[in-house]
């Protein structure tokens, strides 16, 4: 009988761990997305001019390293920007729509095939000082939290440090 509650209480307190574990890892993975307090619904701008159904094989889809939590909304559609992400919205030729990047841990975050016209919204809290920097790591521009969502040609930009 002895052995028996053992093992029980070794399976009982192996799953007491493992939800523990799941449950931490779901709340520091939602983090940068909740959507509490300070949490803006924006609507996403028209499609760019420039856009066009892109071919497959040539088209490819905007990136970002190290890798950020994304999402797409559809030309016109609504996005939440939660309080403390730097959000940006660059078109994405393969889906036809806007892929959103939610920057939320302090980083220079390096881009690749973001083309176009697209559009950001600075709600960070802190009021930190975001750079986007071309090909020689120039600044083109340097932003401050609020302001609205505002556009933005993404071609020249190479990076993005968003504190």
């Amino acid at each position: 009988m002895h052995v028996k509650r053992s093992i029980l209480g070794m399976f009982g307190a192996t799953a007491m761990l493992l939800t523990a574990a799941y449950t931490t890892g779901s709340a520091q993975a939602a983090t940068p997305a909740d959507q509490g307090a300070g949490a803006r619904v924006l609507v996403a701008p028209a499609a760019p001019a420039e856009a066009r159904q892109a071919s497959l094989a040539a088209a490819a889809s905007p990136g970002i390293s190290p890798a950020v939590t994304t999402s797409h909304v559809a030309p016109g559609g609504s996005y939440t920007c939660s309080s403390g992400n730097l959000c940006t919205l660059v078109w994405d030729p393969t889906t036809s729509d806007w892929k959103i990047f939610y920057l939320y841990h302090c980083n220079r975050y390096s881009v690749s095939n973001w083309n176009g016209n697209g559009a950001y919204w600075n709600n960070q809290t802190g009021n930190p000082t975001s750079y986007f920097y071309n090909q020689s790591g120039g600044v083109v521009k340097s932003i401050q939290p609020g302001g609205g969502q505002l556009g933005q040609d993404w071609s020249p930009i190479w990076s993005v440090r968003n504190c």
